[in-house]
């Protein structure tokens, strides 16, 4: 299954633009009183430093908080999005005036940071399921994600080789728990949503059991959530299934566990610590007077 959104060039200046306007807003306010000492003439290039190893995302983020606060700058990419730098390499290299730079350079560490960090931890899970030999696997996120940062994490996800689950809750239907119990089965509450929801990208039920597995393959799912099943029951649930639906796996997901569960033949990973445990990658900016 491709990535829900297109990351077009279009979309990703739209995006970033919005994102950065308000964070921009949230830490500028009526003015950067620090940055009134810099002389407004002097000019400076500044380096972006990765202190760690990484895969870079946030371009179109840190392209659009420059081209906000110094339109004028020169920006010199050495590493872009989908890339990985080594510790301590320079990503980025800018010229402009000192002052612009000084107000723009945390808003902009910010969202390289997150994002890098999102993509990185991504790649992980990517790597460990590409080694399972067999590996049909899909590392896959969540709605786990930050308010109103959802578009920039589920980006970077895909930037770190993952795909992206629904949006939010507009865009498909995933039944859960509550809505089975809610609606009266899995049968009726299938049913119920081919008719409530027939615009939706995908309809995908959530099952704990083999026997809701059986219940909602003779209903027609197409798209199945396996709940924290055990590795016997999920290759139970592959041998069940027969290729009829998409098996996507949830919970109990971490690095140590990623592998075996790959290795059933399910077909999804879906991992919420994706865009929610998200350690920043360490990046610095520094400064020389031109």
């Amino acid at each position: 299954m491709n990535p829900v959104l297109d990351y077009s060039e279009s979309m990703l200046r739209e995006l970033a633009q919005s994102d950065v306007a308000r964070a921009l807003q949230e830490d500028i306010g009526h003015g950067d009183l620090t940055a009134g000492l810099i002389d407004p003439t002097r000019l400076a290039r500044a380096r972006v430093l990765a202190r760690e190893s990484a895969v870079i995302c946030g371009v179109p983020w840190v392209e659009a908080t420059l081209h906000k606060m110094v339109p004028e700058a020169k920006l010199t990419w050495h590493v872009r999005d989908g890339q990985r730098c080594a510790p301590d390499q320079v990503v980025l290299e800018i010229d402009g005036p000192a002052r612009g730079l000084l107000t723009a350079e945390r808003t902009l560490l910010n969202f390289l940071q997150l994002l890098s960090a999102v993509a990185t931890y991504t790649a992980t899970y990517v790597q460990a399921v590409q080694s399972v030999p067999g590996n049909r696997a899909q590392i896959v996120d969540t709605r786990k994600t930050l308010p109103g940062l959802r578009l920039a994490q589920k980006y970077a996800v895909c930037t770190g080789g993952g795909t992206n689950h629904r949006i939010g809750l507009y865009d498909a239907v995933l039944i859960k728990e509550n809505h089975i119990a809610a609606a009266g089965g899995v049968t009726a509450v299938l049913q119920r949503a081919a008719t409530v929801a027939p615009s939706a990208k995908f309809v995908e039920i959530e099952v704990e059991t083999l026997a809701q597995l059986d219940e909602a393959l003779q209903a027609g799912a197409t798209m199945v959530l396996l709940d924290n099943m055990s590795l016997d029951m999920l290759r139970e649930a592959v041998r069940l299934n027969a290729g009829r639906a998409i098996l996507e796996v949830s919970g109990g997901v971490n690095l140590a566990t990623v592998r075996d569960i790959a290795a059933t033949g399910v077909d999804r990973i879906s991992i919420g610590a994706l865009t929610k445990d998200v350690k920043a990658i360490d990046f610095s900016m520094r400064f020389e007077e031109l």
